[in-house]
């Protein structure tokens, strides 16, 4: 039986080399992977390509235990993965009866005729075990050639998850011999990286010269600064409480700053804090255009707390929907910390909710003036505690600008639920 140390994965499909999809299956597998101690050591993306993957993957069977492919499962001619597989390692394929069986009845299911093309699905090479998808039509494949194992999985991430974490429990579990790598996180918001390093730099010292054996890393991820912690122990018990007290003393650092110690957005911290406090929120939002709401919906379970949305983009639709005076906007203009405030109450009232959020700015690449460049926004959260409103302006084009925006509004919201508990 193969023994596992390192892996690498192949990730397929020629949409995944442009600018609009991104490789996110990586990262999931690189996680559960580092958890069971097993390293990897390379990632390639491939298109749809026979030559090209042909070439990658002969060297990949060579140089390592593990190698994990995503992709190129489905039904259509540019589906080359299993075809691939099967040639690279002479393995003739066949048509599993059981798997045809199981695609009609999928198909069936929803009231269809299983198209004949799906029948490349059930295509399965000598040998290769299948792992199955109660989420999709493309089953998994499990090989194993000259001392490497090769899993095929496939492309969509809800059924790639499960089926890999069935994997790793199941099957590779029992061949890691690595050192379990263990994982923690701290995030930050309102601080610049530069800051956030200089706040942290002392603990990184403090662990060494106690022979603490954490790794960290900053990652200025987007209106935010993330502490990623790592340890590797082969007691997985005694390395989570090494970790955990390396993240309590460097979240106990930043204070009301520290938003979060795992790897949840601020979308989820907001959310359980509402949930917490039993208070209701509803947003009117003018130059992030209902982003604020789609972030906060994103939430299970946000109907909870998430009552009310309003885009007022126009200074009639402030006027009209919100109930801002005209002449407010005409004294101060309609991105004004003045505004921000009458657009936060005007929804609170509106929407008969605990919180209400009024965001307004200008988010580029056209508008800005001398005294309101472009990236100014004003934002006001008021609720039973009073009102606050704050101007800031955000660096970046107009998608980073919303999204800085939103990712604001939600932080003074937080802060202010922390006050309103006295913390």
């Amino acid at each position: 039986m193969t023994t596992i140390r390192s892996a690498e994965i192949i990730a397929v499909g020629s949409e995944l080399l442009t600018p609009t999809r991104l490789d996110t299956n990586s990262l999931v597998l690189t996680n559960q992977l580092n958890a069971l101690g097993i390293d990897v050591r390379l990632k390639t993306i491939v298109g749809d390509s026979r030559d090209d993957l042909r070439g990658v993957l002969s060297q990949a069977v060579t140089r390592s235990d593990l190698v994990v492919l995503s992709g190129g499962l489905g039904p259509t001619d540019d589906d080359v993965t299993r075809d691939v597989v099967a040639e690279l390692l002479s393995r003739p394929l066949a048509e599993d009866g059981e798997l045809v069986a199981r695609l009609q009845t999928r198909f069936a299911k929803r009231g269809l005729d299983m198209p004949a093309i799906n029948r490349r699905q059930a295509m399965v090479p000598a040998g290769a075990e299948v792992l199955p998808n109660p989420n999709g039509t493309a089953p998994g494949l499990w090989l194993e050639h000259k001392g490497c194992v090769i899993v095929l999985l496939p492309g969509p991430p809800r059924e790639l998850t499960p089926m890999f974490e069935a994997v790793s429990r199941e099957r590779l579990a029992a061949r890691a011999e690595g050192v379990p790598l263990l994982r923690g996180i701290v995030r930050v918001a309102g601080q610049t990286e530069s800051h956030a390093e200089q706040r942290a730099k002392p603990f990184y010292e403090r662990w060494r010269e106690r022979g603490v054996p954490i790794d960290a890393t900053t990652l200025a991820a987007p209106a935010s600064i993330d502490f990623h912690l790592t340890v590797r122990s082969p007691d997985r018990e005694a390395g989570r409480r090494v970790l955990d007290e390396a993240v309590g003393e460097l979240a106990a650092a930043f204070g009301t700053d520290a938003y979060a110690t795992e790897d949840r957005g601020m979308e989820y911290v907001v959310g359980q804090a509402l949930r917490t406090s039993g208070l209701t929120v509803a947003v009117a939002e003018s130059c992030t255009g209902g982003l604020l709401g789609s972030r906060l919906t994103d939430v299970p379970g946000s109907s909870a707390y998430f009552l009310y949305g309003i885009v007022a983009y126009s200074n009639q639709a402030k006027q009209d929907l919100l109930g801002v005076d005209a002449a407010l906007i005409e004294a101060h203009g309609a991105v004004s910390e003045p505004v921000a405030l009458a657009m936060a109450g005007g929804v609170r009232r509106r929407a008969a909710t605990s919180i209400g959020i009024g965001v307004t700015g200008i988010a580029g690449p056209d508008g800005g003036t001398a005294d309101k460049p472009v990236g100014t926004v004003a934002i006001a959260v008021e609720g039973p505690w009073g009102a606050a409103v704050r101007t800031r302006t955000f660096p970046g084009g107009r998608e980073q600008v919303k999204f800085f925006a939103t990712q604001a509004a939600m932080d003074d919201l937080r802060r202010a639920l922390l006050q309103r508990r006295g913390q």
